[in-house]
């Protein structure tokens, strides 16, 4: 599995120009402050306290804070642009970037044509699945599916780099083919996990209805699709599990791995697939990939055929008429407490980010991207690398040895900002703007095979895994580098016009936090050029290990809904990440005019403006049934407890806010953990 990790969970944003000037704009506002609170006892209110009693959650919205708020503006910023693409669509030359973006967009948008076709766009593909035989045709439909965009059913596969040989790209396998969020909700028996069972059984029978399966045998179905994820959901490692590197790096020699799934001929697989004959696989959870076998060569074939069925109606719902949207929206509904469906211009702009995003992104960069943003993320890298290296080298729970070892890994990172220095050109896609549900398969056979065709190649070190609009950042283990796209460059993060504190308090720290993850519980075990290989000493490396432990025992104790806690082990990277990376950014700020003075802005010091920008940018709240969900699918702490979790291990909060013994929050100076 390819290790990347983001500052959160993904949403599409782009960087917009701020004309409003540090003169008449309070980067850092008073009124959005409980003042009332004492930050010692809950710095979240006393941080953010009016502004959430003043914005609650939109119907159309599973949670609402800073992100939501970027990402809504930045949609509408996103909607122009297409727009504007659209009105010159005729003018524009066939196969032009604005062109094939005008295109996807109006396909997407006409909903009188995708409502005359009903489900006809997968009919042929639902008869496929029908006219299956046997289980070497069911087989045969398997790969199928996963190189003609239709889904991943059983197990999951994709080339990616050996971890341990990164300049090689090679296919792998891993565990998948289930539906709900995460296993447990196919294997836990609590109240609310019942109820989840049962929408999820009423979504599967709804969608066989909507094809003119019989109520009784839809009903049926949606039982034995339950049943067989339940058995694949039973096989899978939990998410915790699967964070150790090692534990999903399973390297066989094809002949070997044969006999342990005979069920599944994998050089048959592999040509079908389009991969080039190999002499070894790469799986990240070979007893799950056994039990696929076993299912494969157990189950009743008429039940398999469903389940394929049922990969097709899950990806294809939300691309068909109305009624297979409102299904989808139901459930989702249920799972998430989002009360109204987003606006279809909303989701398909979105899905044209998701989908084309290194086209749109080339449209928007042009119109939006300022090359001085740019060149101030440049400065703040250097920095932050300095303030890095600094803490480092004054760890006094690591050697020498490792210290080297660890600034090695800390000089090799690559940085990327902005956009591509490459784009994504989509040669070869196909985009018509009168076949909404073709355009989104051709897509996915596109990524598909642009995926494989990456299999014996070098690996290309210009690729991205964000799309320039996003507003997010990511740190990837194999390349060991850190990459940071347009669209977080704006406010509450970044802006040319704040001080210092405000921008080292943002998106320093996710520069930092970023950083850091090259040196959390994972990914450090990734040495300098990405290869997955120690480079601690033992006594070093049980030392670090002691300290993730305090860690985890303090985020456990966060309660997010009912009696459902944070899950200290799943969310260690991110609370690592956090932890370095609003470090590293105080150690740079202190390094600035701002950061060693003491004059105060608004009757606030540059220390307490650092921390507050840092808490407005984890503002907000979420439905309680997103919570519950996020919080095992994750791996992200809720943001109120960002908000809190790694100022309270930081001498200079307590300074800066006079934080005494006796306060909430308080914690004794020889509890507070410190990492790097």
């Amino acid at each position: 599995m390819k290790k990347k990790l983001s500052l959160f969970v993904l949403s599409v944003g782009i960087f917009f120009s701020n004309t409003t000037t540090a003169q008449n704009f309070k980067f850092i506002d008073k009124s959005n402050m409980n003042l009332s609170v004492k930050p010692g006892d809950d710095f979240v209110e006393y941080s953010n306290g009016i502004w959430v009693k003043n914005h609650p959650i939109p119907a159309k919205e599973t949670r609402w804070g800073s992100f939501n708020e970027i990402r809504d503006f930045n949609i509408k910023a996103v909607k122009l642009i297409l727009e504007e693409t659209v009105a010159k669509q005729k003018s524009s030359a066939k196969g032009s970037v604005e062109r094939r973006v005008a295109d996807f967009y109006i396909a997407a948008m006409d909903s009188l044509r995708i409502e005359s076709l009903g489900f006809d766009p997968i009919k042929s593909d639902l008869k496929k699945v029908q006219d299956i035989q046997s289980r070497e045709d069911l087989l045969r439909e398997i790969a199928r599916f996963k190189t003609q965009g239709l889904g991943s059913p059983f197990f999951g596969s994709y080339v990616s780099q050996d971890r341990k040989n990164v300049k090689k790209m090679v296919p792998q396998f891993g565990q998948g083919g289930t539906s709900l969020p995460d296993r447990d909700y196919y294997l836990k028996t609590d109240a609310r996990t019942l109820k989840i069972q049962e929408a999820f059984k009423k979504y599967i029978a709804t969608l066989f209805e909507l094809i003119g399966t019989p109520t009784n045998q839809a009903k049926s179905n949606a039982e034995q699709i339950f049943l067989i994820e339940k058995r694949l959901a039973t096989a899978q490692m939990a998410r915790v599990e699967m964070r150790d590197p090692y534990k999903t790096y399973n390297k066989f020699l094809l002949a070997d791995f044969q006999k342990k799934t005979p069920s599944i001929n994998w050089s048959e697989q592999f040509k079908l697939l389009g991969i080039p004959p190999q002499d070894s696989i790469l799986v990240g959870a070979p007893n799950f990939l056994v039990e696929v076998n076993n299912t494969l060569t157990d189950t009743p074939i008429e039940n398999l055929k469903s389940y394929l069925t049922w990969n097709i109606l899950k990806g294809s719902a939300s691309y068909l008429s109305s009624p297979f949207v409102k299904a989808s929206f139901d459930y989702a509904k249920f799972l998430s407490g989002q009360e109204t469906q987003t606006p279809r211009w909303q989701r398909m702009s979105t899905l044209t980010d998701g989908t084309i995003g290194e086209l749109l992104g080339q449209l928007y960069v042009a119109k939006h991207f300022k090359p001085e943003a740019k060149e101030r993320m440049k400065e703040l890298l250097v920095n932050m690398r300095t303030a890095f290296a600094n803490r480092i080298n004054r760890l006094d729970w690591m050697s020498e040895p490792t210290k080297k070892k660890a600034l090695d890994k800390l000089n090799a990172f690559t940085p990327k900002v902005g956009y591509p220095d490459k784009w994504k050109n989509y040669d070869g896609l196909e985009i018509n703007a009168d076949s909404f549900y073709q355009n989104m398969k051709n897509a996915s056979i596109w990524s598909y095979q642009d995926n494989i065709n990456q299999i014996g190649k070098p690996v290309d070190r210009t690729r991205w895994g964000m799309t320039p609009p996003t507003v997010n950042a990511y740190y990837n283990a194999t390349m060991n580098e850190i990459v940071f796209p347009a669209g977080i460059l704006q406010f509450p993060f970044f802006s040319a016009d704040a001080d210092d504190a405000l921008n080292y308090g943002g998106i320093a720290a996710v520069i930092g936090h970023e950083m850091s993850h090259g040196f959390d519980d994972s990914g450090s075990q990734y040495d300098n050029d990405g290869t997955l290989r120690n480079w601690w000493t033992p006594e070093d490396l049980s030392r670090f290990k002691a300290k993730t432990i305090q860690l985890g025992a303090q985020f456990d104790q966060y309660t997010v809904v009912d009696t459902i806690h944070v899950n200290g082990k799943f969310t260690m990277g991110e609370n690592i990440g956090d932890l370095g990376g609003l470090n590293i950014a105080y150690e740079a700020f202190k390094m600035t005019k701002q950061g060693q003075s003491k004059k105060k802005i608004d009757g606030l010091t540059p220390d307490q403006r650092f921390f507050l920008a840092w808490a407005q940018v984890w503002r907000g709240a979420s439905r309680p049934e997103m919570a519950a969900q996020m919080i095992k699918t994750d791996p992200h702490s809720p943001g109120q407890y960002r908000t809190i979790g790694t100022p309270v291990n930081m001498d200079a909060w307590y300074e800066a806010f006079n934080v005494k013994p006796g306060d909430k929050l308080y914690k004794k100076p020889e509890d507070r953990i410190k990492i790097w």
